[in-house]
């Protein structure tokens, strides 16, 4: 390779590594009646916009992206238990955003390792409860989406009597619940869930890395109250 080639490829490489945008091009935008949109946020067209978030969302205020996304949360919750302050709980919580849960609920300890949530965290909705019945006290009174109460907690871990994700039809709205990794669900856990179902696996490995787990379920409940594809 030409010494200029490989120049030019380490410049593409550097832009591609570049995230967001920067201040805005041009003159800002305005509403009818010529002033700046609600939504838009001076500060980031001014210097730009850096943040982990997807291209709709440029240049918005924080508080403007919730609304937007509160508009459209899925009917599925996500909790994980928090004894052992697990970095897999940021990759969860990550995973949660993408897929714009309802909330996520954080079980036992309040701190958390929010290094791997990227700051995904800010854009969703946390709970926390002290423990396994408080999670499930809060289940049995939630308000649900069709205007019902009450939501089923559905344990995800390769335990002894659990039931294959796959083929399981997973309720439109509930509270999907992950344990740490290592000790996966705490017993505590496992006697409030309506079900407890593990991912088949076919290797030597005892289990999936909790945050590769937590995205394998809740892809599965998108494939069905999403995409409308069968379990």
């Amino acid at each position: 390779m030409r010494l200029q080639d490989q120049e030019l490829g380490q410049t593409a490489s550097t832009a591609e590594r570049e995230v967001g945008v920067g201040p805005w091009d041009g003159p800002w935008p305005t509403d009818e009646a010529g002033e700046l949109p609600a939504h838009l946020d001076p500060e980031l067209l001014e210097h730009g916009d850096r943040r982990n978030v997807v291209d709709g969302y440029r240049y918005w205020r924080h508080e403007a992206i919730v609304a937007d996304l509160d508009t459209r949360r899925a009917g599925l919750h996500v909790a994980v238990e928090n004894w052992g302050h697990d970095f897999n709980i940021g990759s969860v919580i990550r995973t949660a955003n993408a897929f714009n849960v309802a909330a996520f609920h954080v079980v036992g300890r309040r701190r958390w390792n929010r290094r791997g949530a990227m700051v995904t965290d800010r854009y969703q909705h946390e709970h926390h409860h002290a423990d396994a019945a408080a999670l499930a006290e809060w289940a049995a009174a939630a308000p649900r989406q069709d205007g019902g109460t009450g939501l089923p907690l559905i344990g995800i871990d390769n335990l002894p009597g659990s039931v294959a994700l796959e083929g399981y039809v997973l309720p439109a709205e509930c509270v999907m619940v992950f344990g740490q990794e290592g000790p996966g669900l705490t017993v505590e856990v496992q006697a409030h869930c309506e079900a407890v179902l593990h991912i088949e696996q076919f290797g030597s490995t005892r289990s999936i890395n909790a945050g590769a787990a937590a995205a394998v379920a809740m892809h599965a409940w998108v494939r069905q109250h999403v995409h409308g594809l069968p379990a």
